[in-house]
């Protein structure tokens, strides 16, 4: 007799469904698993043998050969603990065979117990695909789990639970629809920050168009400050991006700390990172790459602290992404996609010292150039919004408590709704924010008046512009169009947006 039970894998994030298959032979009692199996899927016969003989039923004395379809697909995991132990007692007749229409994942502890494995979103997504109706995940995986529509999915503890219920009648719950995201901390607030409007301002833009950003200032002008506030003025995530964010965060096994998640996803990974860490591909030897930093940033930020201390290989790994919004990793096993969408919010000092352009500066010309040219000019062209940020002036300090600065909640309104005007101008081509406005569509969406178009003539001479920063600074100019309620860009949008090429100016 052939027993079949439904499980599924995870390649990258996305998910696919895999066929258990057990099959009872003549010969020396043995167990077979066949089908490209990982190290952690070989293993997986002692783990359910022990929770097979601790929930009172028999292990088999003959010959089992487990087979995992397709088979020309590697298996990684524990994630098939579950699908084989029920697969191994329908083909003894220990137990009925398994619903047909029930997806099983889980690894088993030796008493039985389900422990949470990686990638479970993908996977019931996957199965709701295939029209499979009914999943059964280990408990802890319900928080994530609860986000997948359209098949019931059932938290189980422990093995002799999900027997219960499947053959003793017991009732199971299905989860839950998922919570409601929890309120924002106050504790991170703009009306915190004193004077600096105009890195305030530079900051709504890049908010309202989804665009990159750098700060550049000496040492406690509030670079910092300023970035950790940033996430206060962004939109909520829409259902579907928060979806994209639990399944990256699934292939680590994090899914449910992404579930939970109050706002956007932040990673602030410290300087001496490395690239591989960085873009993904680090994680167990024999496994496909896993997400890195960039791709944990999905639909949220990215904030670089020390820029240009930052080795230069871990730099411009930051290029393909912040062009395409993907990070491509291929290592001897195979090749994964990663969504990279986020936005990207650097900060650095002027020079190495930090104190360019005070008395109290020590670097000469030669090494402040050096210095800035630590970054190179394609990664350059990709970041819209450069920023001097001025050191805080004393009359603003002096004025804590007596002058009350714009709060994060109305900077807010202003960035949704310059968001809904972006909405119903880029619906038709799938995107939401002027910053993935492609080139074939500049034209369309970004009319310039006359003047302004003057001023962009004289600005890219003078200002040595590459095709894709003159780009950028016309999608700049868009969003300040935007924030003022304009449908065509003017000369006062392009002034705007001109005034944040810092860094290319000091360059």
């Amino acid at each position: 007799m052939v027993s079949l039970v439904h499980a599924a894998g995870l390649s990258g994030i996305e998910g696919y469904i895999v066929s258990v298959e057990c099959f009872f032979s003549n010969g020396l009692p043995r167990l077979d698993i066949v089908g490209l199996p990982g190290k952690a899927v070989s293993e997986a016969g002692e783990r359910v043998r022990a929770a097979v003989k601790f929930a009172g039923y028999e292990w088999p004395v003959s010959r089992v050969t487990i087979n995992l379809a397709p088979a020309d697909v590697r298996k990684e995991g524990p994630v098939y603990d579950l699908p084989i132990l029920l697969a191994i007692l329908s083909a003894s007749g220990q137990i009925a065979p398994p619903p047909d229409d029930a997806l099983f994942i889980g690894e088993l502890s030796l008493t039985g117990a389900l422990r949470p494995v990686s990638g479970v979103l993908s996977m019931l997504l996957a199965a709701r695909d295939a029209g499979l109706r009914r999943a059964y995940v280990p408990a802890d995986n319900a928080a994530e789990a609860a986000y997948a529509e359209g098949i019931e999915v059932f938290p189980v503890p422990t093995l002799t639970t999900l027997l219960n219920h499947l053959y003793r009648g017991v009732v199971l719950s299905p989860c839950p629809p998922p919570a409601p995201p929890a309120a924002a901390d106050d504790a991170l607030d703009f009306c915190h920050v004193l004077g600096q409007q105009t890195v305030k301002r530079a900051l709504e833009i890049a908010a309202a168009g989804g665009h990159n950003i750098l700060l550049c200032g000496s040492p406690g002008s509030g670079k910092s400050m300023m970035a950790k506030r940033f996430c206060t003025i962004l939109p909520p995530l829409e259902p579907d991006e928060r979806l994209e964010v639990i399944r990256i965060w699934s292939a680590l096994g994090q899914g449910e700390q992404a579930a939970r998640m109050v706002g956007r996803p932040v990673r602030a990974p410290h300087h001496t990172t490395s690239a591989q860490a960085l873009a993904g591909g680090t994680g167990r030897p024999g496994r496909l790459p896993q997400p890195g930093d960039i791709s944990l940033a999905h639909n949220g930020v990215l904030f670089l602290d020390e820029f240009p201390e930052f080795h230069k290989d871990v730099l411009e790994v930051l290029r393909q992404p912040l062009e395409d919004g993907v990070v491509s990793i291929s290592r001897a096993i195979g090749k994964v996609d990663y969504p990279a969408r986020f936005q990207l919010i650097a900060a650095m000092n002027p020079c190495r010292c930090g104190w360019y352009g005070t008395p109290r500066c020590v670097c000469s010309p030669a090494a402040v150039q050096q210095y800035i040219h630590r970054l190179s000019g394609p990664l350059m062209d990709r970041i819209d919004l450069q920023v001097a940020v001025q050191p805080v002036s004393y009359a603003a300090l002096a004025a804590r408590g007596e002058r009350t600065e714009e709060t994060s909640a109305a900077i807010r309104a202003r960035v949704l709704a310059a968001r809904e005007r972006q909405r119903d101008r880029l619906r038709d081509l799938g995107i939401r924010v002027n910053a993935d406005i492609p080139p074939a569509h500049m034209a369309d969406c970004c009319p310039v008046d006359t003047a302004g178009q003057d001023m962009l003539a004289a600005a890219f001479d003078r200002l040595g512009l590459t095709a894709r920063a003159y780009d950028r600074l016309l999608r700049v100019a868009r969003t300040v169009a935007d924030l003022a309620g304009a449908d065509v860009i003017g000369a006062p949008h392009i002034a705007e947006a001109l005034s944040y090429r810092t860094v290319d100016r000091m360059g």
